[in-house]
């Protein structure tokens, strides 16, 4: 049993008596909002070719209602569940659509942030099951167990998870205008245009640098082998893929090395401050990110370093600005990827009086590194506060 297994109190109830199962179909095409569910647990843009496609087929889903993928073979250790807390839409025959039975008993909401926990997602998966394709059906679901206290102690529980939501909100927010006025200031240099150019180009304007001579050092990341135990196992140095450099502070990532993989592989040891930019993979290609914690990376990042903090922050805020240039310079097959030799040429423009500490762009930085740090610490509040629901009720 799950109440079992995971030490689980005896007053856990079975989800199966306060959900039932949705099956609508879009007959006369209601609407075409076509969406999936990500393994974050939540709704996104499908990206389904439907041209040709029956519409009416699919699944309708409503505000209020839950909608789960029950193939689990292929996402990792999280399972793809959701709530619609948007206008209707629709989604694939293949998921599984259900809603709460009485909203008084059991709070759509806090059924999430149940869903939410990595207990559920160890317990989903291990109870998939399937020869081709393990398959967590809705009879597991239905055998899910949970504590559900009053109706009121549920809402208090979702409102202070809210309330956290709110303020990460906030400093996105936050964020994004400091990203504004950064990239506006570099832009001001140039009326506007990209502040990164192409190194061929005719009659370059006074102040125009390579990148490889405006940083004290660039380099790519690697992996370590990861059959070598010693290069992963206990390690606490972070390793920073592709895909963790998002336009933003990169403070936290999801693997980590060890000393060991320093000495004997090709990873390189960065330094605080250091400007990341994105060369290939998951379709991150020319996202840039700035490093505030000592980081390697893999071989999918160019990182630069520069002299101070000052000139880092320019030159975080000019790649921004210039980012859909960088993109358009991206090549390759199956996947776009631009090469460290190809970053190394392109010229920044720098103010005429060669420094960038006028334009205070490193208030800006630091301003950033703050938000991120509240930011982790919220995160960690809510996982810790959704970690003792079993405890509390």
């Amino acid at each position: 049993m799950y109440s079992r297994s995971l030490g689980m109190k005896s007053n856990y109830k079975q989800l199966g008596r306060y959900i039932r199962p949705v099956d609508v179909r879009n007959r006369g095409l209601v609407t075409t909002k076509l969406l999936g569910i990500s393994v974050e647990k939540c709704f996104i843009p499908s990206i389904a070719n439907i041209i040709g496609t029956d519409l009416e087929k699919y699944k309708i889903v409503r505000k209020g209602q839950f909608a789960y993928i029950p193939d689990t073979s292929r996402r990792g250790d999280k399972i793809a569940v959701a709530l619609l807390r948007e206008e209707e839409c629709i989604i694939s025959s293949a998921y599984t659509a259900f809603e709460i039975i009485d909203t008084n008993e059991l709070d759509p909401e806090y059924l999430m942030l149940w869903f939410s926990r990595p207990e559920f997602d160890r317990y989903a998966r291990f109870h998939s099951h399937g020869s081709v394709r393990e398959i967590f059906g809705w009879d597991e679901m239905c055998r899910v167990e949970l504590p559900v206290p009053d109706i009121g102690a549920q809402k208090a529980l979702v409102i202070n998870s809210r309330n956290i939501d709110n303020r990460i909100g906030i400093l996105d927010q936050f964020d994004s205008l400091l990203k504004e006025a950064g990239t506006t200031a570099v832009a001001s240099l140039t009326a506007g245009k990209s502040v990164l150019i192409d190194s061929s180009s005719d009659n370059l304007p006074e102040g125009a640098i390579t990148i490889k001579d405006f940083c004290s050092r660039m380099s790519s990341g690697a992996t370590p082998l990861r059959s070598n135990e010693e290069f992963w196992d206990g390690g606490n140095i972070p390793w920073l893929k592709s895909g963790e450099v998002d336009n933003g502070i990169c403070d936290k990532a999801s693997e980590f090395i060890t000393p060991e993989a320093l000495k004997k592989s090709s990873v390189h040891l960065l330094p605080e401050d250091s400007v990341l930019l994105a060369m290939y993979g998951g379709g991150t290609v020319g996202e840039v990110g700035y490093l505030a914690t000592q980081a390697t990376t893999n071989q999918a990042v160019c990182a630069m370093c520069c002299r101070n903090t000052e000139d880092a922050a320019y030159l975080f805020f000019a790649l921004l600005q210039s980012q859909d240039a960088i993109k358009r310079q991206a090549h390759g097959g199956a996947q776009e990827n631009l090469s460290k030799d190809f970053i190394e040429r392109m010229v920044l423009i720098l103010p005429k009086h060669k420094s960038a500490s006028h334009l205070g762009l490193g208030r800006l930085i630091r301003q950033m590194k703050l938000n991120s740090q509240e930011r982790r610490l919220l995160v960690a509040i809510k996982e810790n506060l959704i970690s003792q629901i079993h405890i509390n009720y």
